[in-house]
């Protein structure tokens, strides 16, 4: 009696099907993307630009090392002391402001730091500089720059308090849902104004 051979089995099918599973997770699959720190970058100036001078007092210098050390002031720091050496810094309004074009304003009326002759004139001329190292871990650089925001957003929040009864982050929160509303708008740009956020990315050290 003959020897019956095993029937041979058709992978062509399974072939399909497999490719169909692929395609099929490709479309359905959801994939994390980092969304980063916003940051709006600097045009670049004109060649007959001629940088106003700063005086030192009105720099904040903030360094981290390659250790993930930080330096505030050329003095050791912890990050979580950062937002309030920030704020402090900001609000001393220890002398006359200035607006575009360089137009004085007049000493700060509503800082209600200590006016030190040897910190920052007014919250419209205090520049916080950032300088890290190429071996900074991300993560810390990320940690610095949210302890300086908060800095901004907690005198924001205080003086937005005192003129329209709401904090910063509800009054805003109330123009992005109503964009068309003129004096929410006049109310946002007014704080912005009064605390602006200057944060200056000096060149990485190597």
């Amino acid at each position: 009696m003959a020897r019956r051979g095993n029937p041979e089995i058709n992978a062509g099918s399974m072939a399909d099907i497999a490719f169909l599973l692929l395609i099929f997770f490709l479309v359905t699959t959801t994939m994390n993307v980092d969304s980063g720190i916003s940051k709006k970058l600097s045009e670049k100036p004109p060649k007959d630009y001629v940088p106003p001078i700063i005086k030192k007092k009105n720099i904040f210098e903030v360094n981290i090392n390659r250790n993930n050390e930080l330096l505030v002031e050329g003095e050791r720091m912890e990050v979580k002391d950062l937002k309030d050496a920030a704020v402090k810094f900001i609000d001393n309004g220890g002398g006359e402001g200035k607006v575009d074009g360089g137009v004085a304003t007049g000493p700060c009326t509503y800082c209600k730091g200590e006016k030190s002759e040897s910190s920052s004139d007014h919250p419209n001329k205090a520049i916080i500089s950032v300088q890290s190292d190429r071996g900074t871990e991300y993560g810390v650089y990320i940690q610095v720059q949210n302890e300086l925001l908060k800095a901004y957003r907690e005198l924001r929040n205080r003086l937005c308090k005192e003129r329209y009864g709401i904090t910063f982050t509800e009054l805003e929160k109330n123009y992005k849902d109503n964009k068309s509303d003129e004096a929410l708008k006049k109310k946002v740009e007014d704080i912005k104004k009064a605390y602006p956020q200057i944060i200056s990315d000096a060149e990485p050290t190597s």
